[in-house]
């Protein structure tokens, strides 16, 4: 099994006010470092739309650890440069596969001259997810839980020349891979 070349993990409480922006903002960061700026602002929905699904849905499983303490999630940054691809996952303490809801079961003539109605409210983010990353799967984790995970293909991003000025990233700790992947497709 390969290896990735870079990793990066940070876990957050799900319920602080900031969780989303956090990731967001270490994934500007981490992409930039290792020279994926062109993947920003599509990884950066995919996290806040990940993020917003667990807040919104994840219950911690009764095997989890330390029942009572704050939900929190894993937000882990991977990249193969080898192998041309970037994985984001989030990670957190409900095993409950994720789905694709099917939105709404009414007549489109009902929605007369307003189109948008057509539109579920709820059940948009794993669709927009689906549509932005390469592929999208998830795996449940030994302990309890599960990881979703979307991969970015890489093939088509120049990175910046030796030699030329990049912006300061402050460091973050890379971390070791913390297990093998299991992989499961969304459907």
């Amino acid at each position: 099994m390969a290896v990735p070349r870079r990793y990066r993990s940070l876990r957050l409480q799900v319920d602080a006010p900031d969780t989303a922006r956090a990731a967001r903002d270490v994934t500007a960061l981490t992409l930039g470092r290792w020279g994926l700026v062109n993947l920003v602002p599509d990884v950066q929905l995919c996290a806040s739309e990940l993020i917003g699904n667990v807040a919104l849905h994840a219950l911690r499983d009764d095997r989890s650890p330390r029942p009572g303490d704050p939900r929190t999630l894993t937000v882990t940054w991977r990249y193969w440069d080898l192998a041309q691809f970037f994985d984001l996952a989030v990670s957190d303490d409900d095993s409950t596969p994720p789905t694709l809801p099917q939105g709404e079961t009414f007549a489109p003539e009902l929605a007369g001259d307003l189109p948008e109605a057509l539109i579920p409210t709820h059940g948009r983010g794993l669709h927009i997810v689906c549509s932005i990353a390469e592929a999208v799967w998830w795996d449940p984790l030994d302990d309890g839980g599960k990881r979703v995970v979307c991969r970015f293909d890489t093939s088509g991003l120049r990175r910046p020349l030796r030699g030329q000025p990049r912006i300061p990233y402050p460091e973050f700790p890379l971390m070791p891979d913390p297990q093998p992947w299991r992989t499961t497709a969304i459907t």
